[in-house]
């Protein structure tokens, strides 16, 4: 039996990824919770039924049995259809542009257990090219990253997401230099 929680979900595009091999949850108290008892990283994945890069990357990775088994081991994998969550995806998209000059669909995003986000990015191919990682690869970073640096970017992520509450002012940068440690 699966263990993927999205068969029951109403989003379709949550019903998109329900037979995915991916221990997906939706987006909910019970999925965090599970982060924090297990101490896992969340990997926090948003979009919507319509997005072509969320559909070309779901069947180049999250279909792929591979991915799954190295994400339903190392993570919390989380589900989020942004046009039933747009607070949630207004956050993170947020934090995109912030850590990364921009945001967009897919949305991947790499969280600690009490939801400090530490790695934002989009789409990610299954084999790199032009100078962007396979999303094997960049799964084999975060995972180091997490382990190693742990203390660092939970004090980073919880910088950045107080930065991204305050007003926006004129007259003050951002101190978050939008670099994310690398592991040693």
């Amino acid at each position: 039996m699966s263990q993927n929680k999205l068969s029951l979900e109403q989003s379709a595009y949550l019903l998109q990824h329900a037979e995915n091999p991916i221990h997906w949850w939706s987006y909910s108290e019970e999925a965090l919770k599970k982060a924090q008892e297990l101490d896992r990283p969340i990997f926090l994945s948003i979009g919507y039924s319509t997005c072509h890069w969320c559909h070309v990357m779901a069947d180049e990775s999250f279909e792929d049995q591979t991915t799954a088994d190295f994400l339903n081991q190392n993570f919390i994998c989380i589900k989020v259809d942004r046009e039933e969550h747009p607070h949630i995806d207004h956050l993170y998209q947020s934090v995109a542009a912030a850590t990364a000059g921009r945001g967009g669909w897919p949305l991947s995003v790499f969280l600690t257990p009490k939801q400090n986000p530490f790695f934002v990015g989009t789409y990610f191919p299954k084999v790199g090219r032009q100078g962007m990682p396979s999303f094997m690869e960049l799964l084999g970073h975060i995972t180091g990253t997490y382990k190693d640096n742990r203390a660092q970017i939970e004090e980073q992520g919880t910088k950045l997401l107080t930065e991204l509450a305050k007003p926006p002012r004129l007259d003050k940068k951002v101190e978050f230099d939008g670099h994310f440690p690398s592991p040693a």
